[in-house]
């Protein structure tokens, strides 16, 4: 995930919940509250999914550092003679 669309992502799940925050007053009303609540919602829902998203792309680059680390460093095992 690019540093653009990870800034892209956590905006547009926190303009959600700001939405969700103006619109409960705004519109007024069960509508208000429905709305309100859907867009909070939808925001938290969506900014704890990105978290875990992150969590498991770091673990992710965690492994694939710890695999070059292990196949740089391993050598071919060596050949044994056979005795004669």
């Amino acid at each position: 995930m690019t540093p653009r669309t990870r800034l892209l992502s956590f905006g547009a799940a926190a303009l959600l919940i700001v939405l969700g925050v103006i619109a409960g007053p705004v519109l007024g009303g069960i509508t208000g509250e429905a709305v309100a609540i859907a867009l909070l919602s939808i925001g938290a829902i969506a900014i704890v999914s990105l978290v875990f998203l992150e969590v498991g792309l770091s673990e992710d680059r965690e492994r694939a550092r710890e695999r070059a680390g292990r196949t740089v460093r391993r050598r071919p095992p060596r050949r044994r003679r056979r005795p004669d």
